[in-house]
């Protein structure tokens, strides 16, 4: 008969394969290792005993992090296995990531949640910026209560509400919820969560906030602290391998990314500069209208992705990368938060690559529009481009005849 360890030892083996056979790569650039990781938690024939392993085998700084998080959630055999392998990272010289207090708000790591009892859940935003955040806190004997929000980036807080339930009361409504939006909830460090729902509320008009109006009432009920005014986001920490590299034009195929608006009233005088461009009664070639757009564009990068509008941006981009680095997406991550950085840190946006894509889609956008509404309508009155068109057409005609 085998012995014990000689099973486990084929148990192990098991797991392992089970994980490559499911994606994983322990040669992929950490980042993105510990990303599907995150993203096979809960998968079927994957033990969390095979995650905290595979995580400890990538040692890291952003694998210590990710078992300190998955620690604040786990009990028993499993959370005793999770200390055992940060034990081992520490005697490595290996340390999960920690946050200093910044000077307008806590970080995001600054309370250990298992002080606290909190979890969180989110979903992604959606091509409105709106998305769904939920803030759980034990309760003594069984269940939880749990902080329901519906936020927009661009309306603030418009949906809260308090309830208690039972574990799986919560497990339905998160499988039923995932289910009628198609989209996967992400498990998340509460800070975050929390600091989405407070910076929504201020940002919510006051002739909505009668709707919402409770809602630092409902938010003393399972959290202690004062509402944070800023947050140091831990996705920089998790992903600070990642923030050398540029972010590459691609992401502009993500829709999580590219579906992210700015109000059309603020770019439109861009986009009809472009146009007159078009319209121009001054023959341009080819080249020298382009030459001009691409000029137009860096104006409107400097201009627009500043102020407001940039920290906005900043912070959709930041909520995303933590996103995709738990649903699977490493690459993605990579270059959403080297995006992110690059507005946090007043980088040179013009010269990069991304931040022109991304202010082409905007104008294009807007242009697009343009053309379609004037396309659907009679057109009583030419362009001067129009009418010297027609007046050379006319002249051509006449002298065939």
């Amino acid at each position: 008969m085998a012995s014990v360890k000689e099973i486990s030892t084929k148990e192990i083996a098991g797991e392992e394969a089970k994980l490559r056979e499911m994606g994983f790569d322990p040669a992929a650039a950490p980042a993105e290792a510990i990303a599907k990781l995150e993203a096979l938690r809960g998968a079927a024939g994957v033990s969390d005993a095979a995650i905290v392993r595979a995580l400890t085998s990538l040692a890291t700084a952003q694998s210590a992090a990710t078992l300190l998080r998955m620690e604040t959630h786990a009990a028993g055999t499993l959370r005793r296995e999770i200390r055992r392998a940060l034990f081992k990272l520490r005697q490595r010289g290996i340390e999960a990531p920690s946050a200093e207090p910044s000077a307008q708000g806590l970080s995001a790591a600054s309370v250990p949640a298992s002080e606290t009892g909190l979890s969180a859940l989110l979903s992604p935003a959606d091509g409105d910026g709106a998305r769904v955040v939920w803030i759980m806190k034990a309760r003594p004997g069984a269940g939880v209560k749990r902080i329901w929000g519906l936020v927009s980036e661009r309306d603030g807080l418009f949906g809260i509400s308090l309830t208690p339930l039972t574990r799986k009361e919560l497990r339905h409504e998160r499988a039923d919820l995932e289910r009628r939006a198609g989209v996967s909830f992400i498990d998340a460090d509460w800070r975050v969560a929390d600091f989405i729902l407070c910076d929504a509320y201020r940002r919510t008009p006051a002739s909505h906030r009668g709707e919402v109006g409770n809602f630092f009432a409902l938010r003393t009920e399972l959290i202690a602290q004062s509402p944070p005014s800023d947050l140091k986001h831990p996705v920089y920490d998790e992903l600070a391998e990642e923030l050398a590299h540029d972010p590459s034009p691609e992401l502009m195929k993500e829709p999580e990314v590219a579906a992210w608006p700015i109000a059309p009233a603020t770019v439109k005088p861009y986009a009809d500069e472009i146009a007159g461009l078009r319209n121009s009664v001054i023959v341009l070639s080819r080249i020298q209208q382009e030459e001009r757009v691409v000029t137009l564009i860096e104006r409107a990068i400097i201009e627009l992705l500043t102020g407001e509008i940039g920290t906005r941006l900043r912070r959709h981009l930041e909520d995303t990368a933590y996103y995709f680095a738990r649903t699977g997406r490493g690459q993605q991550a990579a270059w959403t938060i080297a995006a992110a950085a690059r507005l946090r840190d007043g980088a040179d946006l013009k010269r990069i690559a991304f931040f022109q894509a991304f202010m082409r889609a905007q104008l294009g956008a807007i242009i697009a529009e343009e053309e379609q509404h004037q396309r659907e309508e009679t057109r009583l009155i030419m362009t001067p481009a129009e009418a010297m068109r027609a007046q050379q057409a006319a002249r051509a005609r006449q002298r065939r005849r």
